[in-house]
């Protein structure tokens, strides 16, 4: 399983080796899914930017708020704080988005466009009775120009004004492993950039745990835990350490 940002790209910008990598797991019949807690995108747009990397992703792409859409029912009301990721996922699910309260849950995830009256819509419908949904715990993602606040730190802020304990779907959570468990087996490796989040996930999915050093954490922040089976600069030299021929 190989996490995204950080792994196979940063930003809009490829990790040099990325896609050469993936082609290499794949030659020795390597069981892929790609599983990223960014909810911006839809999983369509997630297959296309892997696409424009040279990687055919083609269902493979599973995402926190494709998690997050099995935690939605039917004709329910929600408030979306995100992208058309989360848009996505909830109408798939049978519900209907709304812009402000009342609702029966509201879904936080990235959204470029938050602001203090994003923040008091949602505080209000949480109050008023709805469910908050996470997408991802993520306070940070990596970006060419550093790190950018990811949806955890969006959450963290309506969760502090609603006072309300969050749902959380993405890594490492059970929403998502239940998304990706059949897909790989009983055994299988996450590939990722933060113990956090994918060092979690290997642990609750009881898998081994690959961290690479070109997204999130980095050379100077080990050791970490969970500590990973493997650890390697990126992709490419992963693959390389794992034994797999070019």
């Amino acid at each position: 399983m190989l996490d995204l940002d950080g792994v196979v790209w940063v930003g809009g910008t490829v990790i040099p080796g990325a896609a050469a990598a993936v082609e290499r797991l794949r030659r020795v019949a390597a069981d892929l899914v790609f599983v990223t807690n960014m909810s911006a995108l839809t999983v369509a747009e997630q297959e296309a930017k892997l696409a424009a990397c040279g990687i055919d992703a083609s269902g493979l792409v599973v995402t926190s708020a494709t998690a997050a859409g099995r935690l939605i029912h039917p004709n329910e009301k929600v408030l979306v704080v995100g992208g058309p990721g989360i848009v996505e996922a909830v109408e798939q699910a049978g519900a209907e988005v709304c812009s402000s309260g009342p609702a029966d849950a509201v879904m936080v995830g990235i959204d470029p466009g938050f602001d203090y009256d994003t923040l008091g819509r949602a505080m209000r419908a949480v109050r008023g009775g709805a469910r908050l949904i996470g997408t991802n715990h993520d306070p940070s993602y990596p970006t060419e120009c550093g790190l950018a606040p990811g949806g955890g730190s969006l959450l963290a802020a309506v969760a502090a004004a609603a006072e309300a304990e969050p749902i959380m779907a993405g890594k490492p959570n059970r929403p998502i492993v239940d998304c990706v468990r059949s897909r790989i087996g009983d055994t299988g490796v996450v590939v990722g950039d933060r113990p956090d989040s994918d060092g979690c996930f290997a642990q609750a999915l009881g898998y081994e745990f690959a961290l690479v050093l070109s997204g999130v954490t980095g050379a100077e922040d080990l050791p970490v835990s969970p500590a990973p089976q493997l650890c390697a600069p990126d992709l490419a030299a992963l693959v390389d350490q794992m034994g797999f021929e070019n």
